[in-house]
């Protein structure tokens, strides 16, 4: 089996790599050996390859800067999956390719579920929504997973400005009504591997393919995640100026930003979890692994 893995630099493509490469023949890329926004570049990349299967955690996540660039945006998050679909029709090959909470309008409480109606709030958003459909549409053996709040050992994230915010300020303030379930881009690569491995045993034929959300279980807010990542690395004897306690709870409102963020990013995981019958492990699990590789 041979498999294209997009975004190899990023959180994600990072710990895919290590999660694929028992698996098949990898050719792992990133912006310096494919533009993404270039569908021409993108084919033949595509073409000269020939891959069994296309891996696509690649995507344009400056969600505020997206409000301005939407055309690179729409490029990259949009057109790009299409054309991997279309180009994977051709092959007879399969996508995996990975969205968001954003797709939804995100308030209440309830968990979303994948039937539920989208409302993307910000360009980020729908440019994903639009992408999930363009790849459904272009490829029918494609698998796409909706994901929350994703965090690694490689790359930028809320955990590692978070500590280091807090080795640096006296006093940090962190936003308290928006819900969702960090997820470790570990488990989210590891899941990828046993899907991967159940199609290169069993083949395409029969393989639920379709849009699933996987998160890690349990709920908190970005203040408390933030509570938990310095209390880690407090207890790992990395020096804070700030404490678990004094950190701050601020509203949505007292933070403003370009785009707007959902204040619910629950996910319902059941359909996956039954499909395929994997387990999705609690959030502090994942974080905690996370922490003890970056500290």
């Amino acid at each position: 089996m041979k498999l294209l893995l997009t975004g190899c630099n990023g959180q994600l493509g990072f710990e895919l790599q290590r999660s694929l490469a028992p698996l098949a023949e990898l050719v792992a890329i990133d912006l310096d050996d494919c533009d993404l926004s270039s569908e021409s570049d993108l084919r033949a990349f595509i073409q000269t390859v020939k891959p069994d299967g296309i891996i696509n955690p690649a995507a344009y996540t400056a969600v505020d800067k997206a409000e301005n660039d939407s055309m690179l945006a729409r490029k990259v998050n949009t057109d790009a999956p299409r054309i991997m679909g279309e180009e994977a029709a051709k092959l007879g090959a399969f996508v995996f390719h990975y969205s968001t909470d954003y797709v939804f309008e995100g308030v209440g409480e309830q968990f979303y579920k994948e039937s539920d109606a989208t409302n993307p709030q910000n360009v980020y958003g729908q440019t994903k929504r639009d992408g999930e459909l363009a790849l459904q549409q272009s490829c029918q053996q494609s698998l796409i997973m909706r994901t929350s709040w994703v965090v690694g050992a490689h790359g930028g994230n809320f955990a590692k400005t978070m500590l280091r915010l807090a080795a640096e300020r006296d006093s940090l303030s962190v936003v308290a009504d928006q819900y969702g379930a960090p997820t470790s881009a570990a488990l989210l690569a590891d899941v990828t591997a046993q899907l991967v491995g159940r199609i290169k045993q069993q083949g395409q034929q029969g393989f639920p393919f379709g849009l699933y959300h996987v998160v890690a279980s349990g709920v908190t807010n970005w203040h408390a995640y933030a509570q938990f990542v310095i209390a880690e690395a407090i207890k790992a004897g990395k020096p804070m100026k700030v404490h678990p306690e004094t950190i701050k709870p601020i509203a949505t409102s007292d933070y403003p930003v370009p785009a707007k963020r959902p204040a619910n990013s629950r996910l319902d995981t059941s359909l996956f979890q039954r499909t395929f019958n994997l387990q999705l492990p609690h959030w502090e699990h994942g974080v905690s692994h996370v922490l003890k590789q970056i500290l």
